[in-house]
């Protein structure tokens, strides 16, 4: 079969491999759709620790074709999602429930073989069926949504907050969508393309911002501003030093900052550890999916979420490696990987 193949740090390229096959306990799917993930880029430059040589791809929906001997539950010509954080259930973390924080995590497309191909193998623990009519590109993004979901989770918004988005990429934008579901009444989102702002008011932010065209402290938080003092809750969601650094100025006395973004290993940000005390502020971070890839799978499968608007093209296989070790394109949101069997 075809499968990206991230080789080294730098190098990726489309290789013939061997097909997989589904051991005992596990599902063969056929790829339908994998979405192209920040991550992906962070993993292409050195950014993120996985272990190559190794088919990225954590984002991802397909139709089962053969099943392990072991599995029930699961039919050939299911369609279905991957979570593809894979836990070991023994240490320390597993056993408290924190999954996410495994010590032994091995997750699809990172550390094993992902969905940057026609075929991949998915322990049928992290499988979860999807409608027969769900649009095929949707279930592909079960886990970034997953992810925003654990990052509302931490939030804890209560009905008539304020809340503010950095960044408008497709984590900022689902992070509005359930911002809005939670009952959050103003939702400022704050990116640089116009496109991403109409798209951000569009699928419910009440108002956003240009950091180009004003500085974003005095615009939402200052006197004069969209929302003077800061909102009740702040969702970095760049993965850039710019809205960490804003994020923790942003959120008024007593609030809370969620880190979502997923910033370049080794970056470093500057705050006041005095006014982080000064006016009590909860800082947390947002990691993985733990325990909510269902609740995403159902919540699409619901059309509570808008998924067509966010996507902003799909490519074959043999394009992939070109989109993975580029930057996304001016208003581009998420590209989606369509492989084409035989």
């Amino acid at each position: 079969m075809k499968a990206v193949r991230l080789e080294a740090v730098g190098s990726i390229a489309l290789r013939e491999v061997g097909k997989p096959v589904a051991g005992p306990d596990e599902l063969l799917v056929r790829i339908e759709a994998c979405g192209v993930c920040g991550t992906d880029r962070h993993l292409f430059h050195g950014e993120f620790p996985c272990r190559p040589p190794v088919t990225p791809g954590h984002e991802f929906s397909g139709i089962i074709e053969a099943i392990g001997n072991a599995v029930s539950g699961f039919a050939v010509g299911d369609r279905v999602t991957g979570d593809p954080n894979i836990a070991c259930g023994r240490c320390p973390h597993c056993h408290a429930g924190r999954v996410n924080l495994c010590r032994n995590l091995n997750a699809i497309g990172i550390h094993r073989d992902g969905g940057f191909a026609e075929y991949v193998v998915l322990p049928q623990k992290q499988a979860f069926i999807l409608p027969a009519d769900l649009p095929p590109t949707h279930g592909a993004f079960c886990e970034p949504l997953g992810c925003c979901l654990h990052g509302v989770d931490l939030a804890a918004i209560k009905p008539g907050s304020s809340v503010i988005v950095l960044g408008g990429g497709v984590i900022g934008l689902l992070t509005v969508q359930l911002a809005k579901l939670a009952g959050a009444t103003t939702i400022i989102l704050s990116t640089r393309q116009a496109s991403r702002r109409a798209l951000a008011e569009a699928l419910g932010a009440t108002a956003t911002v240009d950091p180009a065209a004003a500085d974003v402290i005095d615009a939402i938080g200052g006197p004069a501003g969209l929302m003077p003092g800061g909102a009740d809750v702040v969702f970095e969601c760049a993965g850039v030093r710019d809205t960490v650094e804003q994020s923790m100025r942003l959120a008024r006395a007593g609030g809370t900052v969620v880190i979502v973004g997923v910033t370049p290993q080794g970056m470093k940000a500057e705050f006041e550890p005095f006014d982080l005390l000064f006016r009590e502020l909860k800082v947390v971070g947002s990691f993985l999916n733990p325990h909510t890839h269902r609740r995403a799978a159902e919540l699409i499968a619901s059309g509570a979420i808008e998924i067509d608007r966010l996507i902003s093209r799909q490519v074959p296989l043999e394009e992939a490696a070109d989109v993975i070790a580029n930057p996304p394109a001016p208003g581009e949101v998420k590209v989606l990987v369509v492989p084409r069997p035989d």
